[in-house]
C-alpha cells in the first residue's frame, strides 16, 4: 500500500467507538479526531462519588443503560425512564479534583441538573464532571518508554485496539459451551481491526493509516486487562460470567502475570488532528521480542 512499505500485514479500520462518559454507553461515530488524550470526547466526562472518585459499570452495572448521543454543540443523555439530559458541549462549571484510580487529576463540575440526573438514575448520590484539557495525565512510563502518552479519563492509555477475529474467537468458545454470542461493545474498544488472526493485535508493534492531513501512527503497548464489565450485557445491564469464564480458559497474559486479557492499549506516536474512519486501509508491522 501506498506510504505503508513497511507493512507486515494490512489491516482494515472496520469500526470506531467513542465513550464519553467513562463506563457509560458507546458510540460509533462516522469519523473521529484523533487528539493527545485519544479519540476527540472519548472519556472526556465522569461519574463520581461524594467523594470525588470514579464510579463504574464495576460498582453500578446500570451505567451501561445510558446512552450518549454527541451534537453540534451538546451531548443528549437518555436512559429508560428518564427525561433527556442535555449537556452543553461549550460549558462547564466549578473547578474541582477528582480521583480515577490512583490519579488525583483536575476536572469541572457540570452542574446540578447533571447530578440530579445521575443520581435518581443509578440510585445514589452523584456527580458529573468533564476532564481539564490543561491537566496532563501521563501513561506508565513502563510500558510507554520515552513517549508520553496522555489521557483523559480512560483507565490509563489514550486508546484501546481490538481485532474483529479476536471477538469472533471468543464466540465461537462462547457458543461451545452453550452460551450466547456478545457484540464488540462488551470490551469497549476505540478501534476495531480487520485482517488480523484471533488476537493478533497482542503482538503488533504499530498500526499506520494515512489520512488526508497527514499519516497516523499508533503504537500498541500494554496487554489490556480486564474486570467484570464485559460480562455485563450493555443493552440489559444484566450482570453474569460466561465472557470471564471463557476468556479464562485461553486468555492469562504472562505479561501481566496471568492477568485475563483483550485487546491492547495503543499510544499515539504520530497523527494528532488527523480524522480516523471506519473503512481505512491501513498497515501493522509485528513487534519481535
Amino acid at each position: 500500500m501506498s506510504g505503508l512499505p513497511d507493512a507486515d500485514v494490512s489491516v482494515r479500520l472496520a469500526a470506531l467507538y467513542v465513550h464519553p462518559i467513562k463506563s457509560c454507553g458507546g458510540i460509533a461515530p462516522d469519523d473521529a479526531l484523533l487528539i493527545e488524550t485519544g479519540l476527540e470526547f472519548d472519556r472526556a466526562w465522569m461519574v463520581v462519588d461524594a467523594q470525588g472518585r470514579f464510579v463504574t459499570q464495576r460498582q453500578v452495572p446500570r451505567m451501561a443503560l445510558i446512552q450518549p448521543t454527541l451534537r453540534v454543540l451538546d451531548m443528549v443523555l437518555r436512559a429508560p425512564g428518564m427525561l433527556a439530559l442535555h449537556l452543553p458541549l461549550g460549558e462547564v462549571g466549578e473547578a474541582v479534583r477528582v480521583t480515577v484510580w490512583s490519579d488525583e487529576v483536575a476536572a469541572f463540575d457540570m452542574g446540578d441538573l447533571a447530578a440530579q440526573w445521575f443520581s435518581d438514575f443509578l440510585g445514589q448520590p452523584l456527580r458529573v464532571v468533564r476532564f481539564d484539557p490543561d491537566q496532563k495525565r501521563l501513561a506508565s512510563a513502563q510500558w510507554t518508554g520515552p513517549i508520553a502518552a496522555e489521557a483523559a479519563f480512560s483507565d490509563e492509555y489514550p486508546l484501546l485496539v481490538a481485532s474483529q477475529a479476536s471477538l469472533d474467537e471468543l464466540n465461537r468458545r462462547l457458543a461451545s459451551t452453550g452460551a450466547s454470542p456478545v457484540t464488540m461493545q462488551r470490551f469497549r474498544p476505540n478501534l476495531v481491526l480487520d485482517g488480523l488472526d484471533a488476537h493478533g493485535e497482542d503482538h503488533l508493534d504499530e498500526v499506520r493509516f494515512d489520512t488526508p492531513e497527514g499519516p497516523v501512527r499508533l503504537k500498541l503497548v500494554k496487554p489490556c486487562s480486564r474486570c467484570s464489565i464485559p460480562d455485563v450485557d450493555p443493552i440489559t445491564a444484566e450482570t453474569g460470567h460466561a465472557v470471564a469464564d471463557a476468556l479464562a480458559a485461553y486468555r492469562a497474559d504472562a505479561r501481566l502475570n496471568g492477568a485475563i486479557t483483550f485487546g491492547m492499549n495503543a499510544v499515539i506516536v504520530e497523527g494528532i488532528e488527523c480524522t480516523l474512519r471506519p473503512g481505512m486501509l491501513g498497515g501493522a508491522t509485528y513487534r519481535f521480542d
